[in-house]
């Protein structure tokens, strides 16, 4: 009796050393292949500009569409690599927006409505705090995926001025953000420094709170929380990234 209780304490330990000896590792603490080696700084970033000018353009239901505007945004950061394939930094960016529209009119049915002299300035920014993991694909020293965690905090103004009527109609806005998630992406060397990235996107949770002055006068105010968890291939993001 007493060998049959020693053998069944016996299994028991032994079964549980089986059980801890097969906790899987999917390797994201660590990889055989240093794709970006430790002590690492990578710098880089995104540019875009882009205008438009519309002479008497027809869109669907909005008619005689005369307007000029712009979009210019910044987007630099940098990263260092405290340990082989993980890396910690920080992401800025800034965008300002111009819009302005001497005419357009929408139709539907019996409703007609006339814009004029609309007039839309606005400009926004952030910074993130960023942790960043590569995992090469294969045995390549080349090509990788990355899944980038960041926590934001951002801000913007915005005026906005109706003309059309006797008096001009003003509204000034000023916003504050704050957004935790992840940016998954990938990365591809065309040299021993220089890379091309691409990403698809924060997926996460966003909050935003905008404070409204109209003519002046009257306050309003707008709160919203955005969660969003899935990949739009129409916002691709592109940029290219110095590792020294």
């Amino acid at each position: 009796m007493r060998k049959l209780i020693l053998l069944s304490v016996m299994l028991c330990i032994t079964g549980a050393s089986g059980v801890r000896a097969q906790r899987y590792d999917r390797g994201f603490e660590r990889s055989s292949i240093a794709f970006v080696e430790k002590g690492t700084w990578t710098a880089g970033g995104s540019v875009a500009y882009s205008a438009h000018k519309n002479d008497n353009y027809r869109f669907f239901v909005i008619e005689d569409i005369n307007s000029t505007g712009y979009r210019f945004s910044l987007n630099p950061g940098f990263c260092y690599i405290v340990r082989d394939n993980m890396g910690l930094g920080a992401r800025f960016s800034y965008g300002r927006q111009l819009l302005k529209v001497e005419r357009a009119n929408i139709s539907i049915d019996e409703i007609d409505i006339n814009v004029k002299d609309y007039y839309a300035l606005s400009h926004d920014y952030s910074v993130m705090a960023i942790y960043r993991n590569y995992i090469p694909i294969g045995n390549s020293r080349r090509f990788a995926i990355y899944s980038e965690m960041q926590i934001g905090l951002g801000g913007g103004q915005a005026k906005l001025l109706d003309g059309h009527k006797a008096e001009v109609l003003g509204t000034y806005e000023k916003s504050v953000s704050a957004s935790i998630g992840v940016c998954p992406g990938m990365v591809a060397f065309i040299n021993n420094h220089f890379a091309v990235e691409f990403n698809v996107g924060m997926l996460g949770l966003k909050y935003t709170h905008v404070d409204q002055v109209h003519n002046q006068k009257y306050t309003g105010d707008l709160r919203t929380a955005q969660i969003n968890f899935k990949i739009n291939i129409l916002a691709i993001g592109f940029g290219l990234a110095y590792y020294l």
